[in-house]
Formats: structure tokens, C-alpha cells, sequence
């Protein structure tokens, strides 16, 4: 993503650390005497060399001893507070951004319908920046303004170690910048390929059971090894890389400072500086060069920042904070299309054009076609999920993006083709995965989807632990929870996507019973079907091909118009509704 299109997030980013500006400043005017702190040891070296051993004065030896240690104590001190501070705010900025970036994250995969994880999901990057927030990386960045002013104080000392301490640390701060330019595009390259290789690692994980009986277990690992071998070589290139500047930069550290020594000596030799000023201007370096010295060191965690900081800015761009929404009541289910367009993102061509329909209160609309028809992308839309990119969809005479997405969500129940449950007992996962659910209100919807017998039977019933695949629960017992769960809380419109797909003949007539109890309450139902024999219970029907609307009105009269078998189908309908097979 080009940076004028991340603008927005990197302002937003920003703004949100603009909010830790008073600790910022507690921060830098720890820093600062923290500093002046440093000065401690030199001049402590200063007056030992210059002054105790001259005089043999032990008193003033005990005097300078204790002081020194007091100041030393307070710069320990002050440098613990400063840390703990650095690290209220990594943690303040993370709290800040987790509800916006979560919800980023998953309104950017619903609208390109990734089912599986990715290494740059947002959260990982987030948590990438407070790292580095927190640690002692960031505090030497408080550290770096005071390195001029320790080498301007050795050049107080002697031009000659001045020299040699100004040239060191401009060799320092070089070698830091190659540092940076080598290892960036090696790091990148190797998270690019780890990312992928762990995509590919998720996808083969949750169809684990189709690849080893398919016999793809061997192919599997070569695809997998591939990518992972290209992310190792990449990232042992850049710790290659890294690991040599780094090296270099400790090994020229302790040169300096044994130089300066010798360079000291040689000066006290020709009676141009005392021994005081030799070991100070070694100390004084040291403290110079340290805070280049951890960034150089330390520099793969600054990577990662960076790294993840472009990636939220991309991400908080792509995803717009949401405007707060006038609260809307509980609306009727009359659902209305009105010339709807729908592009899947990403894509330049429509998946629909031009689909207009209606639904009342306690109707049921088909929507059949053929495969690629559109029927998927319609219930996206419908949901939410994907945003129309012309015409309208509204409920209750309002449109769909003037309901608050969670407001909807309760509103719309959605029965996906593939249904998954998450980390959680079945009763949360029917409630939506609330922390408290609903006990009357899971059990009712689980009446409702047929699904509370086969519940009760479950090890534990309703607190019965699932994890994501939902275990051992075959595919229709997961339609049924999944039709449970879209039926929570009772909402006025009930979208079905291919909701007989798994189902046995038990499984279809509770499916067409819980149909009939939402036209019943006054709610509204809409079935994405590749069968017209899927929409017994429908008293209307759209007929999708190639995203255009081919008819739409009553079933019968559809059906007649576009279906050979349209005679049987109706007749399957009459028996069904007077108790026929099933």
C-alpha cells in the first residue's frame, strides 16, 4: 500500500501517542538526570586520581565514597521509575488501539472472506509496538541527545580525545546505519515467506483430515517446506548480517575506549592532562557510545516496530473509524433491494448488478441458481458484511449502513454454507460467544433449530467444551447448532446460505420448522439454495444467473416460468406442508 493511501492510520497511530504526552515528558525530564547522574563516575575517577591520592586524605576519600554512592543509588532509581513508566505506556497505547485493531482485523478478512489466520493480523503488530515502547531500546532513544553532550565533555578534557571520541562515534552511528540498510530487506523477505508458510501451515491444519485421506501428506510438507525454507534462509541471512554489525560495533566500543586510555596515558606522560582525566575520559565514552550501541544490538525489535507500525497504519487506513450511529429501533422484517451492486473486494466486476426485491413480515424468499450465481454474495451483503457499491439494501425502510454493525448482527440471523464454532462451550458459541449467555434464550433457540435433543445427548449437554472444527459433531449436528445460533435472540431476518447442505431428512423438516416459527413471530427468511426443492417453505423466489436477477415474484408462478420439474417441486411442497415425507 502506497504511504498517501496509509495517511489516515498513520494520523490516527499518532494521535493515540500524542495521548502519552505528559509521561513522554516525565520520561525525558527523568532522562535528564538520569544523565547528569551518569557524570557521577567520572568525576567520582576525577577526584580520586586528582585530589585523594594527592592529599591522602581518607576522610575525603569516605566523604566522595558515600556520595557517590547516594547519587548512584538515585540514578538507579530514577532509571526503574523510568522504565516502569515506558511501560504503562506501551501498555496504555496497546489497551487504547485493541478494540479498534480487532475489529479492523475482522472487518478486513470478512470482506475478503479469509478464513485462515495471517502473520500480519494487526493484533501481532500492535503488540510489536508496545514491545518496543516498554523496552530498554526505546529509553535509549531518551539517552541518544546526551552522547554529543559526553563526547563535547571529553573535548573539554583534551582536543586529542575529543578527536578520537568524535571520530569513534560517527564510525558508531555509521555502522548503526548499515546496520539498518543491510538487514531491512533480508527481514522483510523472511516474513513475507513466513507469513506464507504459516497460511499454508493453518489452511492444511483445518483440512488435516482430507489431506492425509487424499494421500497429499508428502506433496503438503513440500509446498509447506518450500516457503519455510525460503523464510529460514532469509531470516539466518539477516542475522547473519545483523550479527556481524553488531560485533564490529562492540568490539570498535571497547577499542575506543582502551584507545582513549592509551591516548590519556600518553597525555599524562607529556604532563598535558592528570590521571584523573585519563580514566574519566574512558568512562565518559563508554556512557557516550552505550545508548548506539543497544540500538545496534537491539535492533531486530526496532525492525519489528517499524514494521508493524506500517502494517497498522495500512490496516486503521483500509478500516475507517466507525461514526456512531443514532440508535434505531427494532425494525419490522421488511427487507427491500433496490437496484443492488455488489464488487467483492478486491475484484473490479460486479458478482451482482441491478437486483431488486422485496420481503414482508412473516414471507420467506429463494434465491436459486447455479453455482457462481451470486446467491453467497447477496447474503454477504445482506449481513453487512460486504458493503453495496451501488444501490440499496434496507430494513425496514432503512439502510443497511444506518444500523450500528453489532445492532445489526442482532437483528439479521446468518446461517453460513460452512459453519464454525470457536473455542468455547455450545451454549456460548449459540449465544455468539458471550461471556454470559442467555441461558432461556440458547435453550429456546436451540429448540427452535431442532437442535436441543441432540445437545442434551452431549457429554455435558450445553457446557459441553468445543474447539474451532467443532470435534466430533458431525456436519449437520454443526448446521443445526449453527442454525441455533443464528436463531439466538430472536431477529427479524433469517439468511440461510445452502442451509440443507449437511442435513438428513430429520435435519431438513427442523430446518423447515424453524422457518415456519420465524413467518410465524412476524420475521422474515431468505434461502440461498442450488435446488428449488431447498425452498418448500418460500412463498417467493429470485431466480440469480451470473449475478443478474433472471425473475422474481411467487414461487409457483417463478418456478413455472424456469424450472422444468416445477409441477413435482410444488407438489413436494403440498405433501411437506400437509406432513408428507420429508
Amino acid at each position: 500500500m502506497s504511504p498517501d493511501k496509509t495517511e489516515s492510520g498513520q494520523n490516527e497511530l499518532r494521535a493515540i501517542l500524542r495521548e502519552n504526552r505528559a509521561l513522554f515528558w516525565v520520561v525525558g525530564l527523568f532522562s535528564v538526570f538520569v544523565n547528569t547522574l551518569m557524570l557521577t563516575g567520572p568525576i567520582y575517577m576525577l577526584q580520586v586520581y586528582d585530589r585523594v591520592l594527592g592529599s591522602r586524605s581518607e576522610e575525603t576519600l569516605l566523604a566522595l565514597t558515600v556520595l557517590m554512592a547516594f547519587l548512584f543509588g538515585m540514578m538507579g532509581l530514577l532509571d526503574f521509575v523510568r522504565g516502569r513508566v515506558l511501560a504503562r505506556v506501551g501498555a496504555k497505547f496497546q489497551a487504547r488501539l485493541d478494540h479498534r485493531v480487532f475489529t479492523a482485523v475482522l472487518e478486513y478478512d470478512s470482506r475478503l472472506n479469509r478464513r485462515s489466520g495471517t502473520t500480519e493480523n494487526g493484533l501481532k503488530e500492535l503488540e510489536a509496538i508496545r514491545r518496543l515502547l516498554g523496552s530498554p531500546v526505546f529509553a535509549a532513544l531518551f539517552d541518544l541527545p546526551f552522547t554529543p553532550i559526553f563526547l563535547a565533555g571529553i573535548l573539554l578534557f583534551h582536543p586529542y580525545l575529543g578527536t578520537l571520541a568524535l571520530v569513534g562515534g560517527g564510525v558508531l552511528v555509521a555502522i548503526a546505519i548499515l546496520n539498518q540498510v543491510s538487514t531491512s530487506a533480508p527481514m522483510r523477505h523472511a516474513n513475507q515467506a513466513t507469513s506464507q508458510s504459516d497460511n499454508l501451515a493453518e489452511q492444511l491444519r483445518s483440512e488435516a483430515e482430507m489431506v492425509r485421506a487424499l494421500g497429499m501428506s508428502d506433496a503438503a510438507f513440500d509446498r509447506w517446506y518450500r516457503e519455510r525454507h525460503s523464510a529460514l534462509a532469509d531470516s539466518v541471512l539477516s542475522t547473519d548480517r545483523s550479527g556481524a554489525y553488531t560485533s564490529l560495533s562492540k568490539t570498535l566500543r571497547m577499542l575506543l575506549q582502551s584507545a582513549i586510555l592509551g591516548l590519556g596515558a600518553w597525555l599524562v606522560l607529556q604532563g598535558e592532562v592528570t590521571p584523573g582525566v585519563m580514566i574519566a575520559a574512558s568512562i565518559l565514552l563508554g556512557r557516550a557510545l552505550a545508548p548506539v550501541d543497544l540500538l545496534i544490538g537491539q535492533w531486530p525489535l526496532v525492525q519489528a516496530a517499524r514494521r508493524g507500525w506500517r502494517t497498522l497504519a495500512a490496516l486503521l487506513s483500509e478500516v475507517e473509524q466507525p461514526v456512531p450511529r443514532t440508535a434505531l429501533p427494532r425494525p419490522d422484517a421488511i427487507l427491500t433491494a433496490e437496484n443492488l451492486t455488489v464488487v467483492p473486494p478486491g475484484m473490479t466486476q460486479a458478482a451482482l448488478r441491478m437486483v431488486n426485491f422485496n420481503v414482508q413480515p412473516g414471507e420467506a424468499l429463494g434465491i436459486i441458481g447455479p453455482s457462481g450465481a451470486g446467491k453467497s454474495t447477496l447474503a454477504r451483503a445482506i449481513t453487512g458484511v460486504w458493503q453495496p457499491a451501488g444501490g440499496r439494501l434496507r430494513l425496514d425502510g432503512a439502510a443497511l449502513d444506518q444500523f450500528d454493525p453489532a445492532t445489526l448482527g442482532q437483528h439479521i440471523g446468518f446461517l453460513p454454507q460452512r459453519v464454525r464454532l470457536f473455542d468455547g462451550t455450545i451454549a456460548e458459541n449459540i449465544a455468539g460467544l458471550s461471556l454470559t449467555p442467555d441461558d432461556a434464550k440458547v435453550v429456546e433457540a436451540a429448540k427452535k433449530a431442532a437442535a436441543h435433543d441432540l445437545i442434551l445427548r452431549l457429554p455435558d449437554g450445553y457446557d459441553t467444551p468445543v474447539k474451532g472444527a467443532g470435534g466430533l459433531l458431525s456436519g449437520g449436528q454443526l448446521q443445526r447448532i449453527g442454525l441455533a445460533r443464528a436463531l439466538y435472540g430472536d431477529p427479524v431476518v433469517l439468511v440461510l446460505d445452502e442451509p440443507n447442505a449437511n442435513l438428513d431428512n430429520e435435519g431438513s423438516e427442523a430446518l423447515n420448522q424453524a422457518v415456519r416459527a420465524v413467518k410465524a413471530d412476524g420475521g422474515a427468511v431468505l434461502i440461498m439454495a442450488h435446488r428449488p426443492s431447498a425452498i418448500q417453505e418460500c412463498e417467493k423466489l429470485l431466480v440469480l444467473d451470473d449475478g443478474m436477477p433472471r425473475a422474481f415474484g411467487p414461487r409457483d408462478e417463478v418456478l413455472r416460468r424456469t424450472v422444468q420439474n416445477a409441477a413435482q417441486i410444488s407438489e413436494s411442497s403440498v405433501q411437506r406442508k400437509g406432513g408428507g415425507v420429508a
